[in-house]
């Protein structure tokens, strides 16, 4: 998913600490945040903006449909809000929450498919389009980590997402899109979903890839990094950790060979991904593909 500067976007829970902190940087930045949500203080203006009880109040008041919604409400909330962006007909939504019900995840994630919606989420930390927009807490407003360029960046880790980002942009090089696919065991866009929307995006050059050890994305993201043409780099992390143990997201558990670094590791390859030890040697791979 990427989310456009002419994009309109509504922050569910934005009268809370952290969802007011990031929809004014959000705001700051260029981010089309019409309002938000909270039931409890419909009616009232919070950093200027409207506050509704529900999407479809929201949608109704707004000149004509609402892109995407941040979801950054209490994991409890999390389902109950999807349920309503959906109902008001939003298709794209982002979810910041972590510690979501698996149940809770995976019945809204049926809803989305239903409603033909994109998911970015849960556990993520947003999505980044530099020098338009950005829907979640990366700091695309630091020009040292996001600049416009031709590289699209998808990433689990937020935190790792943007070393990447700071790596590659110190380089010389810009991002086209950072999409942070989220952490979880279970999401609405993975790393094969990712893959495909950056092959489909025009302004993006070639891809940066950064995994984790733990379940079977990358497996599945390399069948299709076989048919693109742009060149993939790839950096995952967690070839030291231990098999059985969960080792930092929800997600990144390895049970005997499923999800192992050398499984990821050799199904990326086999697709003709270029495989690294380290992030920080991403910068230059990248610049022999796309000088060869």
């Amino acid at each position: 998913m990427i989310v456009r500067g002419n994009e309109t976007v509504l922050v569910h829970g934005i009268t809370g600490t952290q969802a007011t902190f990031w929809s004014d940087k959000m705001k700051e930045y260029g981010t089309k945040v019409v309002g938000g949500l909270n039931p409890k203080k419909a009616g009232t203006e919070h950093l200027g903006l409207p506050v509704w009880a529900s999407a479809k109040d929201a949608v109704a008041a707004s000149d004509g449909a609402i892109d995407c919604s941040c979801v950054i409400v209490p994991p409890a909330a999390v389902k109950p809000s999807v349920m309503d962006a959906l109902d008001a007909g939003i298709k794209k939504i982002v979810i910041l929450t972590e510690h979501i019900p698996v149940h809770d995840t995976m019945y809204f994630l049926s809803a989305a498919r239903e409603a033909h919606a994109s998911v970015i989420g849960p556990n993520t930390a947003g999505i980044v389009t530099p020098g338009e927009c950005f829907v979640g807490f990366m700091p695309a407003f630091n020009e040292r980590v996001f600049k416009p360029g031709n590289i699209g960046v998808i990433s689990r880790s937020g935190s790792l997402g943007t070393l990447v980002c700071l790596n590659l942009v110190q380089a010389g090089f810009g991002i086209s899109a950072f999409v942070g696919i989220g952490g979880d065991p279970v999401i609405g866009t993975t790393t094969k979903d990712a893959l495909k929307c950056l092959d489909e995006d025009p302004t993006t050059e070639a891809v940066a890839m950064v995994g984790e050890i733990g379940g079977g994305m990358e497996e599945a993201a390399a069948e299709y990094a076989k048919t693109m043409t742009k060149p993939i780099v790839s950096f995952i992390a967690g070839a030291a950790s231990p098999p059985g143990k969960k080792m930092g997201h929800a997600g990144a558990i390895v049970m005997g060979d499923k999800g192992s670094y050398a499984g990821k590791k050799d199904a990326l390859e086999a697709a003709g991904v270029t495989v690294l030890s380290t992030p920080s040697t991403l910068p230059d791979v990248l610049k022999e593909h796309l000088s060869a």
